[in-house]
């Protein structure tokens, strides 16, 4: 039988398929469920920094409401204060204590000195690793490609330099030039990259003439730009790539270790069919494993990346190349 072992952020792994960061995590019971359901490792539920501002300001205009009704009413209470991530800390540890699987804390804040202290806060609590979400629309006109990615390298360093525990980074698909933010990241001392963070957009319905979310699944074939860029940068960056979107059975995960991934993150096909999705993907993966003869996941790793290939195009302009010239 195949070996499924792997290694995520330098952390040793019962197999490569890890929940990703999703409301799956939200309770404890929840991630007894995952864990008894083979999850390699799950990412809780990121902290947002934005979510503890709304709560902040929804609590003191509740508190602030009736100020001006009597002028006794502002001294009548206690001064209230919100208590942060506080709660989410307390439930982390919660969390830890319940589960033997590793667990990766997931983060996205705004402020640089709130990345590094909330980066303490939840290390202190167990987990075996962090993850940092950074995407948050850039909307300064004035602010450049570079401005932005070294105000993201400055925090990285800074959350490195503040915890011991391995850190990595969640990509969007959208930078200037992946590559080099890839290698900067990784110089900075990202552990892993994760490809890619999966962005619920906005949507208008004409009939309603009205805003609406977009649904948020993945989908088949969504692998293909993780696929692409995994396999660009096998090789070229010395840290852990992780393969994430469009994942729902063993094969696809197959996919993303053949072009040079580690690990994969799973939530979609979750939400679809149930925990018990996760021994499927799992089971699939020996399965393939073993038709094929890779006695473990290092026999196969990369054996498809770009690197490897004697096709210098197919991962660049093979699209154009097949599509000008009518290769089959």
């Amino acid at each position: 039988m195949a070996d499924l072992k792997t290694t995520y952020m330098g952390i040793e792994l019962a197999n490569p398929v890890v929940v990703g960061a999703c409301s799956l995590s939200k309770n404890v019971d929840s991630i007894r469920k995952l864990e008894d359901a083979g999850a390699g490792a799950l990412v809780i539920k990121s902290l947002f920094e934005e979510q503890i501002q709304i709560e902040r300001r929804n609590l003191d205009d509740e508190l602030g409401q009736h100020d001006d009704m009597f002028a006794e009413a502002v001294s009548l209470f206690p001064a209230v204060e919100h208590g942060g991530p506080k709660e989410f800390i307390f439930w982390l540890k919660e969390a830890r204590k319940a589960v033997k699987m590793p667990l990766i804390a997931s983060l996205n804040a705004v402020e640089t000195d709130t990345w590094v202290e909330w980066a303490k806060q939840l290390a202190d609590t167990g987990v075996d690793g962090l993850e940092l979400n950074f995407y948050s629309p850039p909307l300064d006109i004035a602010a450049t490609a570079a401005d932005i990615e070294e105000a993201e390298l400055e925090v990285l360093s800074s959350v490195v330099e503040a915890v011991k525990l391995p850190v990595s980074v969640k990509l969007h698909p959208h930078y200037t030039s992946l590559m080099n933010v890839a290698s900067r990241f990784t110089d900075a001392g990202a552990k892993a990259l994760v490809l890619f963070n999966r962005l619920f957009e906005p949507d208008i319905d004409v009939e309603a003439e009205a805003q609406r979310i977009a649904p948020g699944l993945s989908r088949p074939g969504d692998t293909l730009a993780a696929v692409r860029w995994i396999a660009l940068l096998a090789g070229r960056v010395e840290t852990g790539l992780v393969g994430s979107g469009g994942i729902g059975s063993g094969r696809d995960a197959a996919k993303m270790i053949l072009a040079g991934a580690s690990a994969v993150q799973v939530v979609s096909t979750l939400y679809r069919h149930g925990m018990d999705g996760l021994g499927g993907i799992i089971g699939e993966l020996g399965a393939w494993m073993d038709e094929r003869g890779h006695a473990d996941i290092a026999s196969f790793r990369g054996k498809l990346a770009q690197e490897r290939l004697s096709d210098p195009w197919h991962y660049t302009r093979g699209q154009y190349i097949k599509g000008i010239l009518g290769f089959d």
